[in-house]
């Protein structure tokens, strides 16, 4: 007789010992059923549908054009494809600046159509009171400091943050804020390794780092740059593990030859 194999779903509270227990997390960007499948049966812990999407899969050149609708439509599907990971997704920018009734209604709209378990929002204590709403009215939330995508034209530049001591001083007193205001976990982009290190040190919380080091609680990558998808993208964080571009590229080609040559489909092929 066949017993099934019982999932465990990962959640915040899972999230939130593994940190005390000392094990690194892992979270990794995805966009669609299929990937999210893959990288669930990997054993990847948080699966962020991130607003990057808006790069990787739209292409365009920042995450701004990325709608409620479109973050929703992604994340539905990568909800469908996690048995085990935890699936957070991005607000999308200009979803949750504003009002404080706005921040919540978007927030709320994408938990109850989306499938998602948690929501990750860019900012400190400029959106707090927003955040304070989400979380309480149940909803699990994930900060974002750093580098934050959504402020690009803030920022004018994807350069490393942080590296003056003034807002040094500000990204820790924002991952205080957010530790305060309820977030279960921190994402920080693009600041020195010793700030990361000496924030996470300081929370209780988990922090979850890209180009931030190894002193975080754990790491975070885009799928497309893991996979070497996205082949012209190569910051001095990134490792790939996977030339997919070069892959895929290859079997295109060798399927045209085929198919050009008659070779494709033989006779084993068709019916």
């Amino acid at each position: 007789m066949s017993v099934n194999k019982i999932i465990k779903r990962i959640t915040t509270n899972t999230i939130l010992s593994m940190k005390a227990q000392g094990e690194k997390i892992s979270m990794l960007t995805a966009y669609d059923f299929s990937m999210a499948q893959a990288l669930d049966e990997a054993g990847i812990d948080v699966l962020l549908v991130g607003d990057s999407a808006a790069n990787v899969f739209a292409g365009y050149e920042t995450t701004l054009p990325i709608t409620l609708d479109n973050m929703i439509y992604h994340t539905s599907a990568v909800a469908r494809g996690a048995k085990r990971a935890l699936v957070l997704a991005d607000l999308p920018f200009g979803y949750y600046q504003g009002t404080t009734e706005d921040a919540f209604k978007a927030a709320v709209r994408m938990m109850k159509e989306s499938g998602a378990h948690a929501l990750k929002l860019e900012g400190g204590v400029e959106i707090i009171e927003n955040i304070k709403k989400i979380i309480d009215a149940g909803i699990p939330v994930c900060g974002h400091l750093g580098l934050t995508p959504q402020s690009i034209n803030k920022f004018g530049t994807f350069g490393v943050r942080a590296q003056g001591e003034e807002e040094a001083e500000k990204l820790k007193s924002d991952a205080l804020a957010l530790q305060e205001a309820g977030c279960f976990a921190i994402v920080m982009e693009k600041i020195p390794a010793q700030l990361a290190k000496e924030v996470t040190d300081s929370l209780i919380i988990p922090t979850i780092g890209i180009g931030a080091g190894n002193g975080c609680d754990g790491q975070v990558l885009v799928v497309n740059d893991m996979l070497g998808f996205t082949k012209d993208f190569k910051p001095k964080f990134l490792r790939r593990y996977m030339d997919m571009y070069q892959g895929v590229t290859n079997a295109a080609t060798a399927f045209a030859a085929d198919v050009k040559s008659g070779n494709y489909p033989n006779e084993s092929e068709q019916y």
